[in-house]
């Protein structure tokens, strides 16, 4: 494969998830994913920071998808109605990386350290919800409330869709998820 071929990120973040499946995150380096996709370490480092960065390069285009989405929701909409279009509008995003979504979270579940690094980015993700909200005017805690809320849910929702090739459209577990925390707070046992 020739480094002038287009899509270096994508076929770097793939090198990469191989080599974390058949050697391990600790075990593969920089100079290897590199190697594997037929392109430079310098190359790499354009596009990551490091071998951490390639599971989570996309936090930020998520975090700005979900409070653009809060920013020009309808006013009436209530808090957490309001997080879950933001969670919907994401959607697509994970439909379109499906096979890459399992890749990584398999690798993400082997490791510790990016485990840990995957809770930062909930604890990001949450945090920015948060702030969307209250620029909306809706007051604590029920704005992070609400997005602590949705960040649960749509964990929940995701390990479910990426688990299983069997299960339905995300934006429908996510409402399922919803309804199950609904449902516990409504049990009197």
């Amino acid at each position: 494969m020739s480094r002038w071929e287009p899509n270096a990120r994508g076929r770097l973040e793939q090198a990469a998830l191989d080599l974390y499946r058949e050697r391990g995150f600790d075990q593969t380096t920089v100079t290897e994913i590199a190697e594997r996709a037929g392109l430079t370490e310098r190359t790499f480092f354009r596009y990551f920071t490091d071998k951490r960065e390639v599971l989570f390069w996309g936090q930020e285009r998520l975090r700005e998808l979900y409070v653009r989405t809060i920013e020009t929701a309808p006013e009436s909409t209530a808090p957490i109605d309001t997080v879950v279009l933001a969670l919907e509008a994401a959607v697509p995003v994970f439909h379109e990386r499906r096979e890459l979504a399992r890749q990584r979270q398999a690798v993400i579940d082997a490791n510790p350290g990016l485990q840990e690094r995957e809770l930062l980015k909930r604890a990001a993700l949450a945090a920015a919800v948060t702030e969307a909200l209250r620029k909306r005017g809706v007051a604590d805690p029920v704005a992070s409330l609400a997005a602590d809320v949705g960040v649960i849910a749509f964990k929940t929702a995701f390990a479910r869709w990426v688990n299983s090739p069997d299960e339905p459209d995300l934006s429908q577990l996510i409402r399922e998820a919803l309804d199950q925390l609904k449902a516990i707070t409504r049990d009197d046992r």
